[in-house]
């Protein structure tokens, strides 16, 4: 881990121990509530299962953020139901166990009306069971992923596979080359992601000449990037996460990968990476999301939402679409229009109110459910890393259907 991925951290973790409406509630735990929290009928209150800490807690931080921004303007007109709404928050630590003790505390010790929350598929099927089963309580997963999650009362918010990469895989191959290297973790979204990527690069006339996979601490890629070198790789389209994935593309770097005319693609990439590689290490990297800064210099809503965001939390965990933000914000917009449809945050009446949720605003434009797929609809937009940023080449015409379900 870098300097400046520790110094955020510590100014997530600041930014907790500064805020007036913040409460200790325990280890990793913490309560936003607002002034007049005794309304007759009591808090609504929502639970944020948070990646604060471990390998993705640069990410996971903006999810709770996102989640502090969004109840503020719900209190602040008014409240939900004409109830207070109350924020709670749990570390996963981006640790299975960690994640599932914490979340027990928002089931059975808060008590909370629904869960958003977490960034790796694994920690979601950790979660989902306590939340959804036993605890008899919505789960809203804000993160792209790798699909198949067709649980009742478990909704996706995030990009799929299919909105990821349907329009990817034939751009890399007309901007980029034929022959891919697939380099991932070794753990289900990988392998579930690269299975559908194969189909696609196969459909298209392109072919994995290179399929690897590593543990999730693996910083060396010497021998990886020697077969693409030998392989003669046209795009290594990359599912190693962090923090594997700076060394990667800094090992392809040094040994000419891209000054080779190679094209690197990770569809997890976004203003974040920049914290884990020097510009000119990634320049040309392709990435597929929901929503990149530059959607803001055209989209006065996605621009509302930026400078809110950072007014907010100014310099501090970014607003970004690979860890989830952008998820968590249309997650809970959508369980609020649900609730308001619903007249209760009871689970049932929440749940068919939300089967058919949407909303007119967000980051990268509106969305809306699919009727009894729970996952949602959303601009897609192609993005390439240029001078340090990242500019948008390619966007949806209209919401991406997300096929799942």
């Amino acid at each position: 881990m870098n300097d400046r991925q520790q110094a955020s951290r510590r100014g997530f973790f600041n930014q907790f121990a500064l805020a007036s409406a913040a409460i200790a509630v325990g280890t990793g735990g913490w309560v936003f509530r607002p002034k007049w929290a005794n309304a007759a009928l009591g808090p609504i209150k929502i639970g944020v299962a948070a990646d604060l800490t471990g390998p993705l807690g640069f990410g996971g931080g903006a999810q709770a953020n996102v989640a502090r921004m969004i109840v503020k303007q719900i209190n602040d007109s008014g409240g939900l139901l004409g109830r207070p709404v109350e924020l709670y928050v749990e570390d996963t630590a981006s640790n299975e166990a960690v994640g599932v003790a914490n979340v027990r505390k928002l089931i059975q010790r808060d008590k909370v009306d629904m869960v958003i929350g977490g960034i790796t598929s694994s920690l979601r099927n950790a979660l989902k069971d306590v939340i959804v089963s036993k605890g008899k309580t919505i789960y809203i997963y804000p993160e792209f992923y790798e699909g198949k999650e067709c649980t009742p009362y478990l909704y996706c918010s995030g990009p799929t596979p299919s909105q990821q990469t349907d329009n990817l895989i034939p751009w890399l191959i007309k901007n980029g080359g034929k022959r891919f290297a697939l380099t991932g973790a070794n753990y289900i979204w990988p392998h579930t992601l690269n299975a559908h990527v194969r189909k696609l690069i196969e459909k298209w006339g392109g072919e994995v000449v290179q399929e690897e996979y590593f543990p999730l601490d693996q910083v060396d890629f010497s021998s990886t990037v020697n077969r693409v070198v030998s392989n003669k790789v046209n795009v290594v389209f990359n599912t190693v996460i962090p923090p594997g994935t700076g060394p990667l593309f800094k090992q392809l770097y040094q040994a000419g990968f891209n000054k080779d005319g190679g094209r690197l693609a990770c569809v997890f990439s976004d203003e974040l990476q920049f914290a884990l590689n020097q510009p000119e290490e990634i320049e040309g990297l392709a990435t597929s999301l929901d929503y990149f800064q530059a959607v803001a210099q055209d989209d006065p809503i996605s621009r509302k939402i930026q400078t809110e965001y950072d007014k907010q939390f100014p310099n501090k965990q970014m607003f970004a679409a690979g860890g989830g933000a952008t998820g968590v914000y249309r997650g809970l917009k959508l369980w609020e229009a649900a609730v308001r449809e619903a007249g209760t945050v009871e689970r049932d009446p929440v749940a068919a109110a939300l089967d058919h949720a949407k909303i007119a605003e967000g980051p990268g434009g509106p969305a809306e459910m699919v009727p009894g797929k729970r996952h949602c609809k959303m601009n897609m937009y192609i993005a390439v890393a240029k001078g340090g940023k990242f500019e948008i080449l390619d966007r949806s015409v209209g919401l991406v259907d997300p096929r799942e379900c």
